[in-house]
């Protein structure tokens, strides 16, 4: 008898109206120890007292919660991360790893497919692992990790190594330096980030029972219009409440919600007074959205929420959102990429940085005001020139064209007010 033979059911369980969650079968199904679902079930989600089992990809199904973690792995992904000198901010674009943060991560992956995969994993599951292949000291490629084949544990020098359970069967004990380690700031233990999902389990579990209720009554509901009541003391014919009844039946789903009952023998007509904001619990699904979104940092105007003023306080909201929601996450990959893919030495002269310029820029006419002043109009003391403002809006060098009935050869620009 194999270890799991005792979840076998001996015969088909009586039919119960008691609420059944997915995970029953899954555990009756196991028949050993090496079956992988073992560990898929001992790894996914937790029943939350809504009822509701929150796994990563249930939580992910949530409009909320995908909208909250695309917004940050897609922030993360999209812009651009440098190495460069310390000391005089320039890029290094002839070190090894320049190319690796930058362009071309792995043989298969951009640098943003690969940061956002990995910051998605690292929200949903608390921690992100991608192998380190290097030749000769230098870093070649990263290989992101499947979630759950990684476990990290600490030695007795407190160095951490990780256990990583081959696809193929096996497992081997990875060095931290074979090993780029991207993690949730929160922890228990210092070594593995909590999960958001995880730990919003209780408010993602009631948003999912609510969207349920809602996709149920919308399929199965019967929305009429109103109620037909006969006079005190009169009843219908069998006749009259036959047809009656055939019409009800047809009055379900979607399609038909809210269309009237045809009445005979005297009935009169009385409207429900229930509002369909009360059957689709409105508040109650609005509510969820900034309980869950609390967690993760995101503002309510970038949710898409209908009752959200879109008026000038926009581009602070939107800063608001770099500097508390994503700055965190920036820190944790520049000091990570420091840990894991320098050494000693390169970590004296180098770093990894975000510009995170274009997220915290306000609208044209204040980066104008801006730059104006930074180059010295009005009478300020000039603190940039030319070129470095054409640099940080991303525009090409360009030399000033000289009028053509001039007859003067092209100037380089200056720095010297008009």
């Amino acid at each position: 008898m194999g270890w799991f033979d005792f979840l076998r059911p001996a015969a088909a369980p009586p039919e119960t109206h008691e609420p059944q969650h997915s995970y029953a079968g899954t555990v009756a199904a196991l028949i050993d120890l090496k079956d992988p679902r073992l560990a898929e079930f001992m790894r996914e989600g937790s029943y939350t007292e809504s009822g509701a089992s929150v796994s990563v990809k249930a939580a992910l199904k949530n409009t909320t919660v995908i909208r909250c973690v695309s917004l940050i792995a897609f922030s993360v992904g999209m812009l651009p991360l440098h190495l460069r000198l310390k000391d005089t901010k320039e890029k290094a674009d002839d070190h090894p790893l320049f190319r690796i943060l930058h362009r071309k991560p792995n043989a298969w992956q951009t640098a943003f497919e690969f940061r956002s995969l990995m910051q998605q994993r690292a929200l949903v599951e608390g921690d992100a692992y991608a192998r380190i292949v290097r030749s000769r000291g230098n870093v070649l490629q990263l290989v992101p990790l499947q979630p759950g084949t990684v476990t990290p544990k600490q030695r007795p020098d407190w160095q951490v190594e990780y256990e990583y359970r081959r696809p193929n069967g096996g497992t081997i004990t990875l060095a931290p330096e074979e090993v780029f380690h991207l993690r949730f700031g929160l922890s228990e233990d210092g070594i593995t980030g909590l999960s958001l999902v995880k730990q919003a389990a209780e408010a993602i579990g009631l948003a999912i029972q609510t969207e349920k209720a809602a996709a149920r009554l919308f399929r199965n509901g019967m929305l009429v219009g109103g109620m037909m009541s006969l006079p005190k003391g009169t009843t219908l014919s069998h006749e009259a409440y036959e047809r009656l009844k055939a019409q009800m039946d047809e009055r379900e789903g979607a399609a038909m919600a809210h269309k009237w009952i045809i009445g005979e023998d005297g009935l009169e007509a009385k409207p429900f007074s229930s509002t369909a904001e009360n059957s689709q619990h409105l508040e109650q699904r609005k509510h969820q959205i900034e309980d869950i979104a609390r967690p993760f940092g995101v503002p309510r105007p970038l949710l898409g929420v209908d009752d959200t003023s879109w008026g000038s306080g926009i581009d602070v909201l939107g800063q608001f959102f770099v500097r508390y929601g994503l700055n965190p996450w920036f820190s944790a990959w520049e000091q990570s990429i420091e840990r894991s893919l320098l050494s000693e030495a390169d970590a004296d002269t180098y770093e990894a940085k975000f510009n995170a310029g274009a997220l915290l820029r306000g609208s044209m006419k204040e980066q104008a005001e801006f730059f104006a002043a930074g180059l010295g109009s009005g009478g300020h003391q000039a603190w940039t020139d030319y070129e470095e403002v054409r640099d940080t809006l991303d525009l090409p060098k360009k030399v000033i064209a000289p009028n053509p009935l001039s007859g003067a050869a092209p100037q380089e620009p200056t720095n010297e007010p008009a």
